[in-house]
């Protein structure tokens, strides 16, 4: 039987560019290659594509060089085609690249790729939309005031008054935590402030949440199904990029968590209902905090969600049946189904 050849898309021009590499190299070890071949595509800071070796140890990089270009479904260099890719795998996180720019990209190109579609890439990356959708399906969320730069913004006093003290201060379109800052004081408010305008021009100030932090992982397309919830506990004053990449002992993965059965049943169903809500496919990661009343409250929905070693959606697959290897062909099944399915829509009319 032909192998399919899986695009492994990865690098990119946000500021996750490291975790995107990470991420690739977990996915490229998972893969069943008795029924995939793996071709590596690595996108430079720059925004430039590139096919990379797959090295022997399994170790990827990003080198320079060896530039391609995608027309409908095949990969060219300046000597030609070097062959289609049957699906593509983008393992890229944050702004040009989980926000549906890569997505419509593949889309005009007509190549399956896992994941959510452009409209629910979209609404994942700028959490002040996905919030407002969140809100107006009835979904609980953390009080927050988007503000943009240039605009008017509220005085600390004035924030505090309505969120109170410890709040958070983050981009609107980022994750890992990055440009993320807790805030206790007006100077540091001033100073979060500016760290996330270097990275969005819209920002979220938001309520900070006492409960614990929980994950839930889901996976399907017109019927989504969600695993076992997990819960980190940070070891950091709360979770950070560091926590979450470089310090392995910057939190406690538990996994699955230590809930009661009913609990854990209802962050399967709100996380599922989430998934839906911000018309997601394919995969999503939903986090969301579960107070000492008992009340959950989503924080956000990550559709690409980390692939490294220590990331908690394949260790939540893990806990629920699905190996890291089955789970890579469910997405990449996931992937091939939906692309279908809406190919022949597309000639129905």
């Amino acid at each position: 039987m032909k192998k399919l050849r899986v695009g492994i898309l990865f690098g990119g021009k946000s500021a996750e560019h490291e975790v995107s590499i990470m991420s690739a190299a977990n996915v490229l070890a998972a893969l069943d290659t008795t029924k995939y071949e793996p071709v590596l595509i690595g996108i430079d800071k720059a925004g430039g594509w590139h096919i990379q070796p797959v090295l022997p140890s399994g170790h990827v990089e990003l080198q320079s060089g060896n530039e391609v270009t995608l027309r409908q479904t095949e990969l060219y260099t300046s000597a030609g085609s070097i062959g289609n890719i049957d699906v593509v795998f983008p393992v890229l996180h944050g702004p040009m690249g989980e926000d549906g720019t890569v997505q419509g990209l593949l889309k005009l190109a007509g190549v399956p790729f896992v994941g959510s579609d452009v409209l629910g890439s979209a609404i994942g990356m700028d959490k002040d939309v996905m919030k407002r959708l969140l809100r107006d399906a009835g979904i609980p969320i953390a009080q927050f005031i988007c503000i943009r730069r240039g605009s008017i913004h509220p005085t600390y006093n004035e924030i505090m008054s309505s969120l109170r003290v410890p709040f958070f201060v983050k981009p609107a379109n980022m994750g890992s935590s990055v440009g993320v800052r807790k805030v206790t004081s007006s100077e540091e408010f001033e100073s979060a402030l500016e760290e996330a305008f270097r990275f969005d021009t819209k920002i979220l100030v938001e309520q900070a949440i006492i409960g614990d932090e929980i994950e839930c992982a889901v996976l399907g397309n017109d019927t989504p199904k969600a695993s076992l919830p997990g819960q980190v506990i940070p070891t950091h004053d709360f979770y950070d990029y560091e926590a979450k990449y470089i310090d392995e002992h910057g939190a406690v993965l538990e996994v699955p968590a230590q809930m009661s059965e009913s609990d854990s049943k209802k962050v399967q169903e709100i996380a599922i209902r989430t998934f839906k809500v911000l018309e997601c496919t394919g995969m999503a990661r939903v986090d969301m905090f579960h107070t000492p009343d008992g009340d959950l409250i989503i924080n956000e929905v990550n559709t690409i969600p980390g692939f490294t070693k220590i990331s908690m959606y394949p260790k939540l697959w893990e806990a629920s049946g699905i190996s890291y290897t089955e789970l890579i062909s469910n997405l990449i099944d996931l992937a091939q189904e939906r692309h279908s399915i809406l190919e022949k829509l597309s000639t129905s009319y």
